[in-house]
């Protein structure tokens, strides 16, 4: 081997072996990846949140129900007695579908004609929109050949069967766009100003300007603040860009109420800028401090529900899920630009981010002032 070449690949297996934390993340990172992509990135649909509004009342569409129960694709986690409470439920993204079996529903059968129900889906995430368009019909068919068998004594032209009529509600065409250039905005924030507030403050040690900063007349909580407000500027300044091209570019709809919008996302900043202090504050470089950013932020992807729904993962990742702010973000931006919907239809999300908000700041404001000592 090249005697020059030996001794800087010594060197630098030295300088890695000497840092044990950026060591530990670079095997970390590959068993992360290997279990998030093997768990969560699932398309397969299964037990997805419906509400049932029965308004025939009858053994028939009680067993139409059972049917839809006793399948792997529907879970019904609501019974409502109207549509309207079907469309709050929608709104809100507590369901991803509805039945409704209308009045007159069993005379149908029993009268050898097609019974017709519909069935509403959240077509907002077009994966699974295609997928309950599909099951919502092949339920039905089953259910309405179960019925055929049962009726084989009866004249083939009178037998009847169940009539599934799917619609789609919010993103009609189930255009991937609606659904991704939203979500690109919770994304988009979040590494922003998580990667760039912890690398600043990271690049500041590094370079030794931040000791003569501590030094000074200039008191901990100015420093901190004075160091994320830049980057809450350039988080709005594209928030709008990424609105403004989502509109005019890709042709995606705004529905609800843009200030609403603004002022959700600055609550979900204070988790993205705490988690930036945080890297800050356990990091000594800018390479570690992107590992370790990749590391915490990478998993937010897949357990936010960005490109896999939650409902395909496991129980455990779904339930790791909940402490992921951009899961609560991504939710609210999705109900405000494709649903049109206000406050009171995501209430619960924005409640989890005023909790996680102030407690990741805070609690990294704290050891960040205690590494500055």
């Amino acid at each position: 081997m090249n005697t020059r070449l030996w001794p800087i690949m010594r060197k630098e297996f030295i300088h890695i072996v000497r840092d044990p934390r950026t060591l530990a993340v670079m095997f970390i990172i590959p068993v992360v990846q290997l279990i998030l992509l093997g768990y969560a990135a699932n398309t397969d649909i299964r037990h997805l949140a419906i509400a049932v509004f029965d308004a025939d009342h009858t053994a028939q569409s009680r067993q139409l129900v059972e049917a839809y129960r006793a399948s792997d694709y529907f879970a019904i986690s609501a019974y409502v007695n109207d549509e309207s409470e079907i469309a709050r439920l929608l709104d809100g993204g507590q369901v991803r579908g509805g039945l409704i079996i209308p009045p007159g529903y069993a005379d149908s059968l029993l009268k050898g004609r097609a019974a017709q129900v519909a069935f509403v889906i959240d077509g907002s995430d077009p994966s699974v929109a295609g997928t309950a368009f599909a099951a919502s019909q092949s339920v039905g068919q089953a259910q309405g050949v179960k019925l055929i068998q049962q009726r084989l004594g009866v004249d083939f032209s009178s037998l009847g069967g169940i009539e599934v009529r799917p619609r789609v509600w919010y993103n009609p065409d189930l255009r991937s766009s609606n659904y991704m250039v939203p979500a690109l905005i919770g994304l988009i924030l979040q590494f922003l100003t998580g990667l760039f507030t912890a690398l600043s403050i990271v690049r500041e040690r590094e370079q030794g300007t931040i000791e003569q900063l501590v030094v000074t007349p200039i008191r901990s909580w100015e420093l901190i603040v004075g160091k994320i407000i830049p980057y809450v500027g350039i988080a709005f300044f594209d928030l709008g860009e990424i609105l403004l091209i989502g509109v005019l570019w890709f042709g995606v709809p705004v529905r609800g109420s843009i200030p609403l919008l603004a002022a959700i996302a600055l609550l979900f900043l204070l988790t993205t800028l705490g988690t930036g202090l945080f890297i800050s504050s356990v990091t000594k470089s800018q390479q570690e401090a992107m590992l370790v950013s990749f590391l915490v932020l990478f998993p937010g992807i897949f357990l936010s529900g960005f490109f896999f729904p939650l409902e395909a993962m496991p129980a455990p990742l779904q339930a790791v899920s909940y402490v992921v702010p951009l899961r609560y973000m991504l939710i609210i931006i999705r109900g405000i630009i494709l649903k049109g919907v206000g406050l009171p239809a995501f209430q619960e999300q924005v409640i989890a981010l005023a909790i996680l908000g102030p407690l990741i700041l805070i609690g990294a404001s704290l050891r960040f002032r205690k590494s500055l000592e």
